[in-house]
């Protein structure tokens, strides 16, 4: 069984004990958190696809880890001018564990 869930503005195809990476999520890390937005259910051969949302179905994961990504370089540089500027960025990060996609009814 696995699901395509929607955490901020980006899709994950998740199954049970997948360890992914979200955007910053307000958590404290051990605590769970479920998510409703579920775009897919696939569950031993059959397709459920929401419109946007599944209503019946809800997974829940726990949160493993408040981290940050790797480093993004941004580098400007204008030819004959003498003038360049390199800036770096590390975007936040939540690392949750699938503990379980549940379907109601």
């Amino acid at each position: 069984m696995y699901a395509i869930i929607e955490v901020g503005a980006k899709q994950y195809n998740v199954k049970k004990d997948d360890i992914i990476e979200v955007d910053k999520q307000a958590v404290e890390e051990g605590k769970d958190i479920i998510i409703d937005k579920v775009l897919l259910l696939s569950k031993d051969k059959k397709i459920e696809v929401g419109q946007p949302y599944l209503k019946d179905v809800k997974v829940t994961a726990q949160v493993l880890a408040q981290v940050k990504g790797e480093k993004t370089i941004s580098f400007k540089y204008r030819r004959r001018k003498s003038s360049h500027w390199t800036k770096g960025h590390r975007v936040k990060l939540t690392r949750i564990k699938i503990k379980e996609i549940a379907v109601a009814g």
